[in-house]
């Protein structure tokens, strides 16, 4: 078996993911590289930034494809040669049970999307599963969608696994990354025979994020005092209702008033301006006009004189600036001579009723990740050309451009692995297994599950998804590849399941 020399006594890196590096290095076991992903502070933030307005960054992530996976010059080695004996963990329920077969194909519960921020400063997903675990707490996923690739000895930001994530709905809780247990040679010598990654989680979190409460006038000057977030709702109403509710000192605070504002006489070209027509006498029109008083402004002239037909009592009964006059058929009739007039106009005042807020976080623990979704088991050192069944979210194009995928629901593949191991120079790959599967990125990091029951949604993870590769040229994705898992998985698996993350809020 391939095997890259390690320093003297090997080192666990602990590195911040959500939080400031921690960069500190203690004797271990040389096959495996710890990271911590959140300080607690730091995975509330990093809650508040994936859920905020209704989980827009959730919905705003795309596939994560970056160009150092894709993958050219592919060829078949030899078989694979197992490091220790086969073993197998069972999946979370299944213990002591006997398996039944069901040919219907139900999609595992514990597979969801796993979303964190590049050093792009963009945000991605990958595909992940829930797996089995002394605490319930602990996700699989592909080493490349944890630690990142581009920038060596560094981590990626904001990790969450969103168990069943369904277009902006998170339905069994967000749960915040708190430790990635990676091969020291995937994050040492980008070794994508070891890509694959086991990351402890925090209890799921539910709930809303700031939600208000109507509270008293005084208990919103106290929360304000005390530097809380608060708010004010205001509600217009009557000029009857505000002037009641004035005279009444235990509702005085509860009102406000926005007074109007007069018109304001200007020029045609002030901002906001309107023109309107004001009524003057035939001299002053006809002076305006002989001043050449056409066009637009103040004191110009508004159009042509307008000439109404009255009756014979109107006519009499007038005396306002128009002319009176009478036309050869003895119709009565009023001429009316008009100057323009610019101004903003004012507003009027309004009347509010004020509510007052008090916004807090409605969140609350859902639980341990693997009481609400399960966990698949866990298998290593298991013979090649066996039956396993792949899940995860695809949604990048092929080469060709093509879309077929949405990335909104998982799909599935199911085969046989390859016998012989696959070789990637360029990817440092001599042993990863692979499988015939027409999937694009956002699949990676998804489950290999072996022994997948139909009925009971379980099986064994065996492997996630690492590349994704076009292997007969025609540029259309056909085979995906993973990690073969040995005996150094096993005690990488073994280290992570072993660790206990705790909650985040009651």
């Amino acid at each position: 078996m391939k095997r890259i020399l390690l320093p003297a006594g090997g080192a666990i890196l602990a590195t911040g993911l959500l939080a400031a590096g921690l960069a500190t290095t203690a004797q271990a076991d040389d096959t495996i590289s710890q990271d911590v992903l959140a300080a607690e502070a730091k995975a509330i933030e990093t809650l508040e930034f994936w859920t905020a307005s209704n989980n827009q960054a959730l919905k705003g992530a795309v596939a994560f494809n970056p160009d150092a996976l894709e993958v050219s010059q592919i060829k078949s080695g030899g078989g694979y040669s197992s490091d220790t004996k086969p073993g197998s963990t069972a999946p979370i329920g299944e213990e002591k049970k006997t398996t039944v077969k069901v040919q219907n194909v139900n999609l595992p519960k514990t597979i969801g999307k796993v979303f964190f921020e590049g050093r792009d400063g963009k945000l991605y997903w990958c595909s992940g599963t829930s797996i089995q675990s002394q605490y319930r707490n602990l996700v699989a996923t592909a080493g490349h969608c944890v630690y990142d690739i581009a920038g060596n000895d560094e981590v990626v930001s904001r990790w969450v696994f969103v168990p069943g994530y369904y277009q902006g709905k998170a339905p069994w809780g967000v749960y915040v990354g708190k430790q990635a247990f990676t091969h020291y040679d995937f994050d040492v010598y980008e070794d994508f025979d070891r890509d694959y990654a086991f990351v402890t989680v925090y209890d799921g979190i539910g709930g809303a994020l700031y939600q208000p409460t109507k509270v008293t006038y005084e208990e919103y000057k106290a929360a304000t005092a005390k530097g809380q977030k608060t708010d004010i709702k205001a509600t217009e109403v009557g000029k009857d209702e505000y002037e009641s509710a004035i005279k009444d000192p235990t509702k005085l605070s509860y009102y406000d008033i926005k007074p109007g504002t007069a018109k304001k006489v200007t020029g045609p070209d002030h901002p906001g301006a309107v023109v309107d027509k004001v009524e003057v006498t035939k001299a002053k029109y006809e002076a305006q006009k002989a001043a050449n008083k056409i066009g637009k402004g103040t004191d110009f002239i508004y159009g042509d004189p307008i000439t109404e037909q009255v009756d014979k009592a109107t006519y009499d009964a007038y005396n306002g600036l128009g002319v009176k006059s009478k036309d050869a058929a003895g119709n009565y009739l009023i001429t009316h001579y008009y100057l323009q007039t610019w101004y903003v106009p004012g507003t009027d005042t309004k009347y509010y009723r004020l509510d007052f807020y008090v916004v807090q976080h409605a969140l609350k623990s859902v639980g341990r990740l693997g009481d609400n979704v399960g966990g698949q088991g866990f298998a290593w050192n298991q013979p090649s050309g066996k039956y396993v069944r792949t899940f995860g979210y695809p949604y990048g194009p092929h080469l060709d451009g093509n879309r077929p995928f949405t990335g909104v629901t998982p799909k599935w593949c199911y085969g046989k692995t390859s016998k012989n191991a696959l070789l990637i120079p360029s990817k440092k790959v001599e042993e990863q297994q692979s499988l015939k599967c027409t999937v694009t990125a956002g699949y990676d990091g998804g489950p290999w599950l072996y022994k997948y029951s139909n009925a009971k949604r379980l099986g064994y993870v065996n492997g996630v998804t690492s590349l994704i590769a076009d292997t007969d040229k025609n540029n259309r994705y056909d085979t995906i590849t993973s990690a073969y898992f040995d005996g150094e998985t096993a005690a990488i698996y073994k280290a992570a399941a072993a660790v206990w993350s705790g909650k985040l809020v009651k």
